[in-house]
């Protein structure tokens, strides 16, 4: 363990050494992020999920730095660069921007005018000149004329000592350094529409002019900037002001006035615009691509998490149906463990006989098979679909749910469905997986990419490494959260339980199919290649339910059993009446049960689970029902108040589902009476909302939506406080600075 990551990593989150130790003691002994914040509060201090995330992230990242720190050093040592001030400066980087400024002078290159330059002899000459001892550089170049090493005339030795300065410029750490706070600070990105492609391009119309600071650039523009670029639509610049870039250089190169000042100044300008402006361009560009991915992905992350925990309906018996109008409905009769019973076609939007032949099936199925609730996809025709099944006059009064599909189709063709179906058609799988959604969408959910669920901002050009990542810390997060029913578990839902996999997964599966339902946690480790550790981490986030041991029901980890125990014994009870009743509960003091082991974090935790063993965090199911009589977007009319639900967040507002098969945009300055500086502070996914219409534009199949009591009004945001403070005494105006780069540029802006 390295003692200055702890230290670091400390000072940056503001958190005691001892509590990043532990995690970090933890994470290197493959300890899950659930089951560190979940079972071992004792040794981090109750650290939660974000922040463990966030101590593994950046340990990882200073791991990373201290391994090219090691390579860098390496290097320079091989080619005998090395000194004790260089390794103090190398050992001191604390980014990787300053450390590859500091090797850069040193790095093996590809052949440049400077290297030909200085193949040709003329390195004392470009020494001279940048010394600004005040030399003529004309006659000192005439000694550097070498027809035999290629330097022709007095104009070719001053043209390559400049090129070996404008090297020097662009290495120069200081100037790197400075000119990087320019680009990030005050730095413009400025779009336009690349020739002739404004038909081929109207989706970017927005930014066919376009140009805003670097700084405040939001995520959802720069990707789609860049996505524009990307597409040959948009040509994209970004560079501060050239004067102030050069007045920068002209502080640190420009000693004199004299003629060889002159000549640094032109070698300075040179090496700007040939070397440091473009490499300061992409390192700038892709500094702000990293951080519109980090907003991106952040937003992902929490629309899938609301997504996963959306309300269950729970164990029962249900009717899925892929909603079609040609191809008519796919229905198929699931069990209340959501096992297939039976599956049929039926045609209810075609001929009148056909739609009461329709109804007569689903009649006779929901009976057959005792259905308890009918789950519509919400796709095409899953409007009129709902409302056919509505119609229905059940013997019993049948819930018909609307479910979000997205993805289903992904589902259908995926590996896992064809072995679960190796025989089913696409649709009839599709069905299926709406009708289990219905039932329980975290266990339905997991065996789909999330990439394509749908709730995602530009997540194909993000970085796809952090954002699987941070999709798969989410899932990981959202199971075992809830927890894994042991017997009932898919092996996709299995394979993200702590410590777990795909291949413990399969083995756990493999096992209970072979052998029954698990009746204990402690037959796991009957399981084949499940050890000591795997069962550490898993145990407490599996269920089984119909064990004989209650505790194995909830999330009380079988390593405190024992304490649990001792509870009851104490009270002379068993542990089932200490679930049962309430009052035994009141009667524990827990401080009687603290050891070196066992503190109170994880004490408070059992007996909030004694109270609710394997209780489910989800709210409960709640239906939306859209307006009747608005199916189609030309239904809509400005000012129409409307029932809707979420279906997606991001950085510039909401979408809403209304019903007519195209989601609105509630902008962000729609979400609220008040000022929203991010959406999510006001709605997440599959929110029940109600909006406003405030236009709908047909020909592009947009609708703009809003959630305020008085639609358009402006919000302005709050103001900053004032400071109270006495104002400082004001400063003597300096003389205007004599920038000799001014005029040069006057013309050319």
């Amino acid at each position: 363990m390295n003692e200055a990551y702890i230290t670091k990593i400390s000072a940056e989150l503001a958190l005691e050494s001892r509590k990043i130790r532990s995690a970090v003691e933890l994470l290197e002994q493959d300890a899950t992020i659930p089951f560190i914040a979940r079972y071992r509060k004792e040794a981090t201090g109750s650290l939660d999920e974000v922040v463990l995330t966030r101590i593994r992230d950046r340990l990882n990242q200073l791991t990373e730095l201290n391994a090219r720190r090691e390579t860098i050093l390496n290097s320079l040592e091989k080619h005998g660069h090395l000194t004790e001030d260089l390794n103090q400066k190398v050992l001191a980087a604390e980014t990787l921007a300053v450390l590859e400024d500091i090797y850069l002078p040193f790095r093996p290159k590809r052949r440049t005018r400077a290297t030909v330059a200085r193949e040709k002899g003329l390195e004392p000459l470009a020494q001279m000149i940048l010394s600004q001892q005040g030399i003529d550089p004309e006659k000192a170049a005439t000694a550097f004329v070498d027809p035999e090493k290629g330097v022709e005339t007095v104009s070719d030795a001053l043209s390559g000592a400049r090129d070996i300065i404008a090297e020097t410029v662009n290495e120069n750490g200081e100037a790197r350094e400075r000119l990087r706070t320019l680009f990030f600070t005050k730095g413009i990105l400025q779009c336009r529409v690349a020739t002739d492609m404004e038909a081929k391009g109207a989706k970017y119309r927005d930014y066919f002019q376009w140009a805003e600071p670097v700084a405040t650039a939001p995520s959802h523009r720069v990707l789609a900037m860049r996505r524009g670029e990307k597409e040959d639509i948009l040509n994209l610049t970004l560079a501060p002001d050239e004067v102030e870039a050069l007045g920068i250089l002209e502080t640190l190169f420009i000693r004199t006035d004299g003629e060889d000042a002159a000549q640094v100044r032109e070698a300075v300008i040179d090496g700007y615009r040939r070397l440091l402006m473009p490499a300061m361009e992409t390192e700038t560009r892709l500094a702000i691509k990293e951080r519109a991915d980090a907003e991106a992905i952040a937003v992902f992350a929490e629309n899938l998490r609301h997504l996963l925990l959306s309300p269950p309906l729970g164990a029962k018996r249900v009717m899925g149906v892929d909603p079609g109008f040609r191809t008519g409905c796919k229905i198929v009769c699931l069990d209340a463990q959501g096992k297939l019973l039976h599956h049929e076609t039926i045609f209810p939007h075609q001929s009148q006989r056909q739609r009461e032949a329709a109804m007569e099936t689903a009649k006779s199925l929901c009976e057959r098979f005792e259905i308890q609730a009918v789950g519509v996809g919400n796709g095409t025709a899953g409007r009129e679909t709902e409302a056919f099944f509505k119609s229905i006059s059940f013997k019993e009064p049948i819930p018909v749910v609307q479910v979000n599909e997205s993805g289903a189709s992904i589902y259908s063709a995926s590996e896992a469905a064809r072995e679960e179906f190796p025989e089913l058609d696409l649709t009839v799988r599709g069905a299926i997986s709406i009708g289990r959604r219905l039932m329980d969408p975290l266990s339905e959910l997991v065996k789909i990419d999330p990439k394509s669920i749908g709730v995602g901002q530009y997540q194909h050009d993000v970085d796809q490494t952090e954002l699987k990542k941070a999709l798969d810390d989410t899932v990981i997060s959202c199971v075992n959260g809830v927890g894994v029913d042991l017997n009932r578990a898919s092996t996709q839902l299995l394979t993200y339980v702590s410590g777990l996999g795909p291949q413990l997964a399969k083995h756990i599966v493999a096992y209970r199919n072979e052998n029954g339902p698990f009746f204990s946690r402690q037959i796991l480790k009957k399981v084949p290649r499940l050890g000591p550790k795997a069962f550490e981490q898993c145990a407490g986030f599996l269920r089984i339910p119909e064990a004989e041991n209650p505790l194995d029901a909830s999330a009380v980890h079988p390593e405190s059993y024992p304490v649990v125990e001792s509870m009851a014994a104490d009270l002379a009870c068993t542990v089932t009446d200490l679930i049962r009743e309430p009052a035994l509960r009141q009667r524990i003091d827990i401080h009687r049960y603290v050891t070196d082991t066992i503190g109170l974090p994880t004490l408070t935790d059992i007996l909030a689970e004694l109270a609710k063993p394997g209780r489910d965090p989800r709210k409960k199911l709640e239906t939306v029902a859209f307006a009747e009589g608005i199916d189609k977007i030309s239904d809509l009319a400005t000012g129409l108040k409307l029932p809707g639900i979420v279906t997606n967040v991001t950085a510039f507002g909401a979408f809403v589902d209304i019903g007519v098969h195209q989601d609105g945009l509630v902008h962000i300055s729609e979400l609220s009476d008040r000022f929203v500086k991010t959406p999510s502070e006001v709605v997440s996914v599959n929110q029940p909302v109600t909006v406003t219409v405030l236009d709908v534009d047909i020909e592009r199949n947009r609708i703009s939506l809003s959630m305020k009591t008085t639609p358009g009004r402006r919000i302005p945001p709050p103001e900053k406080p004032k400071n109270k403070k006495a104002p400082a005494p004001k400063k003597p105006v300096p003389e205007p600075f004599n920038n000799p780069f001014a005029e040069a540029f006057k013309k050319r802006n």
